[in-house]
C-alpha cells in the first residue's frame, strides 16, 4: 500500500514539475526580446494570383490563368500592408495599382483610419487610384508644393516602416527594378512619421484657407 502511495506522490511530482518548467520556459518567452521586423523586397515581382491573400477564408477557387499560391515579391508586400490594424499613413508619389487600391480599401471597410498624402499633378493621371480613395471616403490630400512630392512611404500603426524606390504602379511592380524595405527600427520609423506630420499639416486645407489674402474689390 505505501508503495503505490509512493508512486502517486511521485507521479504527482512529476507532474507538477512537468507544469513548472512549462510555465518557467513561457515566463522567460515572454521577457525575451521580440526579434525586429526587417525585410528586404526586390522588383520586379513575378505576376501570381493575389486573391487568396484578400479572401483566405472564401471556399471558392479562383480560376484565372496566373499562377497561383505562389510566394512573390508583391504577395509578401501586398500582405504587410494588410496587417495594419489600426491605422494607416501612405505617402506616395503615383498610386494607380488596382491591387494597392483593393488593400486599402479593404482596410477601410475594417475601420482602419487611413491618410494618403499624394503629390497634386500625378493624383489625377488616367489610371490614378485617388479619386476611388477619395470617393471610398478616405482622407486625401495633395501637395501644393513648387517642387514634387516624390516620397514612397507607408506607416502602419505607427510601427512599421514601408519605403523605398517602388510607386505604388503596375509598371513599378512588373516592369521596374524596385526595392522595398520594411523595418520595425524606431530610429527609422520615427524621422518617417515626423516627415509624413509635417506635409500632412503643411496640406491643411484649413490652414492654407485662412493663409489666403482676401482679394480687395478697390481698384488702385
Amino acid at each position: 500500500m505505501s508503495v503505490m502511495v509512493t508512486m502517486k506522490v511521485v507521479g504527482l511530482g512529476m507532474v507538477a514539475l512537468t507544469l513548472s518548467l512549462e510555465l518557467l520556459g513561457w515566463f522567460f518567452n515572454r521577457l525575451r526580446p521580440r526579434r525586429t521586423l526587417n525585410e528586404v523586397l526586390f522588383f520586379p515581382s513575378k505576376v501570381a494570383c493575389v486573391e487568396h491573400i484578400f479572401t483566405p477564408t472564401s471556399p471558392r477557387v479562383c480560376f484565372c490563368s496566373l499562377p497561383h499560391g505562389a510566394e512573390t515579391s508583391f504577395s509578401r508586400f501586398l500582405r504587410r500592408i494588410l496587417s495594419a490594424s489600426s491605422s494607416l499613413d501612405l505617402c506616395v508619389f503615383s498610386f494607380s495599382n488596382n491591387d494597392l487600391s483593393r488593400a486599402v480599401l479593404l482596410l477601410h471597410s475594417k475601420g482602419v483610419t487611413i491618410r494618403v498624402l499624394t503629390d497634386k499633378d500625378y493624383s489625377a493621371i488616367t489610371g490614378s487610384q485617388i479619386g476611388v480613395l477619395r470617393k471610398a471616403g478616405i482622407c486625401v490630400r495633395c501637395d501644393a508644393a513648387s517642387v514634387h512630392m516624390h516620397h514612397k512611404f507607408a506607416l502602419l500603426d505607427n510601427r512599421l516602416l514601408i519605403t523605398g524606390s517602388l510607386n505604388w504602379t503596375l509598371t513599378a511592380v512588373q516592369s521596374n527594378m524596385e526595392n522595398i524595405l520594411i523595418t520595425e527600427e524606431p530610429d527609422l520609423v520615427k524621422p518617417f512619421i515626423k516627415e509624413f506630420h509635417r506635409i500632412w499639416m503643411l496640406n491643411d486645407p484649413a490652414r492654407n484657407h485662412q493663409n489666403q489674402k482676401p482679394v480687395s474689390d478697390d481698384i488702385h
